[in-house]
């Protein structure tokens, strides 16, 4: 893997070393996730974060283990980190870093006094609710390390405050049960109990969002630290209050085999492959009805359309063949009206997506071809074509096949049913209504797929095969636009006219949509040089291409601001590191070099989620990085891509 390691002109840096985020997660959609210099910029960062019955359900438990070393003079060194409400960073401990490096992607903290020396790593137990932190003495000593455990028990996606109660404290031989729903276990326990008030997240405030919470200072752990080689650990979990792990020293170990093993399995051919095969891992996670995908950490849970998307790279890249079959099963026994569920994270079970589902047919067909697993394109064949005929029929949000030219058509009022699905107060921002290109792309590729497993299952395609060729016969016929590109939709409603109006426009705005056209495996055109050189020119950026051409009506350079103002340029020219899988399939159709085009996402590795690849970048220079730090199917496309060169 890359080496991920920063000294102490990052780690001593109150902005550079907490613009660095890590991640360990616990392979059930729980994670510890914090910054490299220790300030929590997050509602979201914690030490303990819970999932409960879905990914999407999350709860925040052990916030932070504050360190403090004491002399044997009775001098105190805090070597925790917090901002306050008025600002205030205290205490500023990560002055005294003098190193943070991820290895085998287990983190590492590393504080210097004078001589002496602590080293803090931290890891969680694989299908279990639990992490370990343990501290050694490299050098100097002896010294007392105690250990201040804040706490909270909330919504992921909230704050808790003092005006309401207090967290209910059991008391248990060597800690405490907070809440009843995580326990607390180390040496020398003191309970405490006191409210910190106005701790500040400045990544919220950057959002628009309450950024104050208070945290619970529950107690502290005291060990001593007498000669190089001592340990104090603390473990904390959430499952099976009873059942003890086991010690620290083993989790973290175990943590660090397996990462070893995850990496070993995907059979990287350098060092950047090998950092994202385990960047991939953070994403696979079993649930109580089988595997499936967190779309990003931290604040989404599972997505189909991202699910599906990010799926050969998430599972035919990195040797989970069996893993990505169960899901896929899964995932079939879903289809409802031939479509797959868009999410369940909002609370409810959503189908409002005309692409998720298309994206499932391709994954299908991807899994078939890379693993020569006919049996499964068999059984799944009839639910496939059950999706078809549903389509051709008419489905939910006004989806279905336009009889005039075989072509798909979606779209409802209020509803944004493509990948570009952002509103803004209830208002689609981009609502493409109409004949999306890469929906009809996803179309054509899925109908040829589904010929193709028709064959294998030696099953009639006849009628499959008939709407693959009409609707390919009109995508060629009608998307290609007079200005040198594909037109991004196709007979969408006038501005002039409401949704339904009698008069249609074909839409031309410079958009990344219609690289699926090109790069699918049963994509409906072939490129060529000069058009994705044009395109290029226009959207593509370091960390992958713009959703919309500098220049269009529209465009907004930059992602920021509160939820409003950041809906509202998510699509509108904000980077998408994802599409760089699409891209780099059209160049390579096209005959063109692709080596350089990962050169910006190699140098992104250690900038913002460390190991992994964001979920957006700002359209305009210098494309910093925004949204989740940790997202799926950027990584997955990245991996896939590189892979496949």
């Amino acid at each position: 893997m890359i080496p991920i390691s920063f000294g102490p002109q990052v780690c001593g840096d109150p902005v550079a070393g907490a613009a660095r985020e890590w991640l360990v997660t616990d392979g059930r959609g729980g994670y510890a996730m914090g910054t490299v210099n220790g300030l929590r910029t997050r509602r979201y960062h914690g030490l303990l974060v819970v999932a409960g019955q879905t990914p999407a359900v999350r709860r925040v438990g052990l916030v932070g283990l504050d360190p403090a070393v004491v002399f044997p003079s009775g001098a105190q060194v805090r070597l925790g980190a917090h901002e306050w409400a008025d600002g205030t960073v205290d205490p500023r401990g990560f002055e005294l870093l003098e190193e943070f490096t991820l290895v085998d992607g287990v983190p590492r903290w590393r504080w210097r006094i004078g001589d002496l020396v602590i080293e803090r790593e931290l890891a969680m137990t694989y299908g279990r609710s639990c992490v370990a932190v343990t501290h050694r003495l490299v050098s100097g000593g002896p010294v007392r390390l105690d250990l201040s455990a804040v706490c909270t028990w909330r919504d992921a996606h909230g704050e808790r405050r003092a005006d309401g109660p207090a967290p209910r404290m059991e008391p248990t031989a060597d800690g405490a049960v907070v809440e009843g729903a995580f326990r607390l276990a180390g040496p020398g326990w003191e309970p405490h109990g006191q409210w910190w008030l106005g701790v500040r997240h400045r990544e919220e405030a950057a959002r628009g969002l309450h950024p104050h919470e208070d945290l619970w200072y529950a107690g502290r752990f005291s060990g001593a630290l007498e000669s190089p080689g001592d340990t104090v650990s603390v473990l904390a979990w959430a499952d099976d209050l009873a059942d003890e792990p086991p010690a620290a020293a083993e989790v973290i170990g175990a943590a660090r085999r397996r990462n070893r093993a995850v990496v070993a399995a995907a059979r990287p051919a350098d060092a950047v492959t090998a950092t994202l095969a385990l960047a991939a891992d953070a994403f696979v996670v079993r649930t109580a009805t089988g595997p499936d995908v967190v779309a990003g950490y931290p604040w989404f849970g599972a997505w189909s359309r991202d699910t599906m998307i990010a799926y050969e790279g998430l599972f035919l890249g990195t040797g989970r063949a069996d893993e990505g079959r169960e899901l896929l099963r899964a995932y079939a026994a879903t289809l409802s009206e031939g479509m797959l569920a868009n999410t369940a994270d909002t609370g409810r079970v959503e189908y409002n997506t005309v692409d998720g589902t298309l994206w499932f047919l391709h994954a299908v067909s991807r899994h078939v071809t890379v693993t020569g697993d006919t049996d499964l394109g068999a059984e799944l064949l009839p639910a496939l074509r059950g999706v078809v005929e549903a389509h051709l029929a008419g489905t939910r949000y006004g989806i279905r096949v336009d009889p005039a030219d075989g072509l798909l058509t979606q779209g409802a009022p209020g509803e944004a049913l493509t990948w570009m699905d952002a509103r803004v107060y209830g208002v689609p921002v981009t609502p493409r209504v109409g004949k999306p290109v890469e929906v009809n792309a996803l179309w054509v590729n899925g109908l040829a797929g589904l010929v193709e497993l028709a064959e294998l299952a030696g099953t009639d395609p006849d009628g499959l095969r008939g709407a693959h060729s009409r609707a390919l016969e009109s995508f060629r016929r009608r998307f290609p636009s007079p200005s040198g590109w594909l037109y991004d939709v196709l007979d969408s409603p006038a501005p002039t006219y409401p949704l339904g109006g009698a008069a249609h426009h074909d839409d031309d705005l410079l958009r990344p949509n219609q690289l699926l056209a090109w790069s699918l495996p049963y994509a409906p055109l072939t490129p060529d040089e000069p058009t994705v050189r044009r395109i290029g020119a226009e959207l593509l950026t370091p960390l992958g291409p713009r959703s919309l051409a500098p220049g269009a009506e529209g465009y907004t350079g930059r992602h920021r601001g509160g939820p409003a103002e950041r809906d509202g340029a998510y699509h509108q020219g904000t980077v998408w590191p994802w599409l760089l899988g699409p891209y780099v399939d059209t160049a390579r159709r096209a005959k063109m070099p692709v080596d350089n085009l990962f050169t910006g996402i190699h140098s992104h590795l250690p900038e913002f989620g460390l190991g992994s690849v964001s979920e957006t970048a700002d359209g305009s220079a210098p494309h910093t990085a925004t949204g989740c730090p940790f997202q799926a199917w950027s990584v997955a496309e990245v991996l896939r891509v590189r892979r496949t060169g």
